[in-house]
């Protein structure tokens, strides 16, 4: 026989075998379920199902920012006022140099510098103060919030079924839709 008739008889033939293993899976399918167990495969008819429903907490993270506005003068350390310091500490310590004499001479001079140069700095703050008045200083302060809101989550379904004239009640993570494919197994009763 000629390769012309081998090659559609065989596509036949596959095609015939293949038609008999789709029909036994519409059937039920395999008569073992994934973990082993031996039995049949059908589809049951839904009657009713109903979700199960929760009420569930959720904290949402809000990020709330506003301008603040802050009045101040340059503190007591600030860079804008070292020089009237040290001047105001110089001659004091001077002034101070001329008190006394000997252990009181020192003491004299150190007190006179640490006066002269308070004196000093609070002379450059009011100076700058009275030519440009207190600091405005506006700033971005931002804190973060949880907002609490209530949502309503499904869990699963409970479903309710029919075979072979009974009712059967199942809990399901999905909705099955019209018909849920159930495993039948029939086994002798010992006894």
């Amino acid at each position: 026989m000629s390769r012309k008739f081998w090659i559609p008889a065989i596509a036949v033939g596959l095609a015939a075998a293949s038609t008999g293993a789709l029909a036994d899976h519409d059937r039920g399918g395999s008569r073992y379920d994934d973990r082993g167990r031996h039995g049949e495969y059908e589809y049951a008819r839904v009657i009713d199902v109903e979700p199960l429903r929760r009420r569930v907490r959720v904290s949402e993270p809000v990020r709330e920012c506003w301008d603040e506005t802050d009045y101040r003068a340059d503190g007591p350390l600030s860079s804008n006022h070292i020089g009237g310091t040290l001047v105001g500490a110089l001659i004091g310590g001077a002034l101070g140099n001329q008190v006394g004499d000997g252990r009181g001479r020192q003491v004299a001079r150190a007190a006179g510098a640490i006066i002269g140069g308070a004196v000093g700095h609070n002379v450059s703050r009011q100076r700058q103060r009275e030519r440009y008045g207190d600091r405005e200083y506006v700033y971005e302060r931002c804190e973060v919030r949880y907002r609490d809101s209530y949502e309503e989550r499904i869990d699963g379904y409970e479903v309710t079924y029919e075979y072979a004239g009974r009712r059967y009640v199942t809990r399901m993570p999905y909705d099955p839709g019209d018909r849920i494919r159930i495993r039948v197994d029939v086994s002798p009763v010992e006894g």
